[in-house]
């Protein structure tokens, strides 16, 4: 009886041994994804026929009539917003100046090192990257609000700190490499950070000659950037997105609301100046302060945080000021001497209601993943973020998008992809 069980076994071992198993499916990589923000590009920048690069990009790919940005429209809210999902409000990057009394020594700014560098500002929201990264991807960050903190605990695996004067083709070359290393290290997200339209904008404005001369120069370092794709076959394997994180207004010296002129200095802190104010009564003058600012004023309004217009998405975090001032587009709210300290004055503006036309922004999709010759309707630019996602193959983190919003850029309807927290 042994023996013969025996024989069994081995006959049925022998049998599963030749058994032919179909080969394991395993989907092919995905392209990588170059997000490419343009500081300040508003959206009707396009139509000046100064940009053939990107007008071409536009033209051969998919572009939104706009996107609109987040309030407020300032430029570290709405990269960290295009970069989470999540808006201002939820991301904890409330404005480019602000003050959080759980982190008492130190008050963030664009220019403030050790603040940009501290995860503590961050934490609120979770960068792809480091959703990247969770799920085994690879990312190459060249310069993007919150990449030089350890949010969350870690860096994107290739980075580099912030510096203004490190020159746009240089910028592009490193992207560039990136690309070329070895697949198993290559990243699959790509930024690449042009500032230098903000930068003319705000020095001379939006309609001068000096912002037409360096819509021309950026165009250029987009055309070094396609070049250098196709110079090693990587032209029609990238999918790139391209953005701007806010428009620009025309500013005047003649159109500046003097704060200190309408509320005494002893009533408030103010956390910061520009087109959204931000203000802090002192103790005992919370009334006095609320009956200056609610009047009626020509060209600002003010509202206490959590009665801001419903659109706006704004005034719940505990990082947004008491009392808020708006200036309308092309005004805006200093004291004389926050005005007098500034090296030169803004004749280009951003911060505005991000509904106004002055502050549209751009987006571009054009690689294998989305439809040519397409122009869709405007979005919000937190929709973005499920669309990155899903070009990476990535789970999203819970964020305030929907991807159906821009399903219209793709040439395949995307299949769901929950996110992180399983809805």
């Amino acid at each position: 009886m042994i023996p013969r069980l025996l024989a069994l076994v081995c006959t049925l071992l022998l049998l599963a041994a030749c058994t032919v198993l179909p080969p394991r499916q395993v989907e092919p990589p995905r392209a990588p994804v170059l997000l490419i923000s343009i500081d300040g590009f508003r959206a009707d920048y396009l139509d000046r026929g100064l940009t053939p690069t990107l007008k071409a990009l536009a033209e051969a790919g998919v572009r939104a009539e706009f996107m609109r940005p987040s309030f407020p429209s300032l430029t570290f809210p709405n990269h960290y917003a295009l970069i989470t999902g999540l808006r201002p409000d939820r991301n904890g990057i409330v404005s480019n100046t602000m003050e959080d009394d759980r982190i008492p020594d130190q008050k963030f700014t664009l220019w403030n090192r050790e603040a940009v560098q501290n995860p503590k500002w961050w934490n609120q929201g979770v960068p792809l990257w480091t959703t990247a990264q969770r799920q085994g991807l690879h990312s190459g960050i060249m310069f993007w609000p919150g990449s030089e903190a350890a949010v969350h605990g870690s860096h994107p695996e290739f980075w580099s700190s912030y510096d203004k004067k490190l020159a746009a083709k240089a910028r592009v070359d490193q992207v560039l490499d990136w690309l070329l290393l070895p697949e198993e290290s290559r990243p699959s997200l790509l930024t690449l950070y042009l500032d230098t339209i903000d930068t003319i904008g705000h020095r001379f404005g939006p309609d001068s000659e000096e912002l037409n001369a360096e819509l021309q120069v950026v165009d250029a370092t987009i055309r070094r950037l396609i070049d250098g794709l196709a110079e090693h076959g990587l032209d029609q394997a990238v999918n790139i997105v391209v953005v701007s994180d806010h428009g620009m207004s025309t500013t005047s010296p003649e159109r500046v609301i003097y704060l200190d002129d309408l509320l005494p200095e002893e009533f408030a802190h103010v956390v910061s100046y520009g087109v959204l104010t931000g203000i802090k009564p002192h103790r005992g003058h919370g009334r006095d302060t609320e009956a200056i600012l609610f009047r009626r004023h020509e060209h600002m309004r003010c509202w206490r945080k959590g009665e801001l217009p419903s659109r706006f998405h704004y005034g719940r975090n505990r990082r947004v000021p008491p009392l808020l001032c708006l200036a309308d587009p092309g005004w805006v709210i200093f004291n004389h001497a926050s005005l007098e300290a500034k090296t030169y004055f803004s004749f280009g503006e951003h911060g505005y209601d991000n509904y106004h036309a002055d502050m549209r922004a751009i987006f571009i999709g054009h690689g294998p993943a989305f439809r040519r010759q397409v122009v869709v309707p405007a979005f919000d630019n937190v929709d973005v973020y499920p669309l990155l996602a899903h070009l990476l193959g990535i789970q999203a983190e819970s964020n305030d998008g929907n991807l159906d919003e821009v399903q219209g850029v793709l040439l395949e309807s995307p299949t769901p992809i929950k996110h992180a927290n399983g809805q």
